[in-house]
């Protein structure tokens, strides 16, 4: 899921070369945390967050099999 939110943010942003995401998981959830250079915050985000919900619905539907919560957070 890592890599699959890489090939998406990576071509939406100026500086490709710092985006990282981390994982954090517990018995209940999962958590991708996504970080982007300041620049390309809003582009991540989008106008009124459409480009972040669209990111979340692409994981959600990928992660469909797993029984945990998964969620997308992008960090400042």
């Amino acid at each position: 899921m890592q890599k699959l939110i890489e090939a998406i943010v990576k071509p939406l942003v100026d500086y490709p070369e710092d985006v990282r995401v981390e994982i954090d998981e517990n018995t209940s959830r999962i958590v991708y945390k996504l970080s982007v250079n300041p620049a390309d915050r809003g582009k991540v985000i989008g106008k009124h967050g459409r480009v972040a919900k669209a990111i979340r619905t692409i994981v959600n539907s990928a992660s469909g099999h797993h029984k945990k919560k998964t969620f997308v957070d992008i960090l400042d």
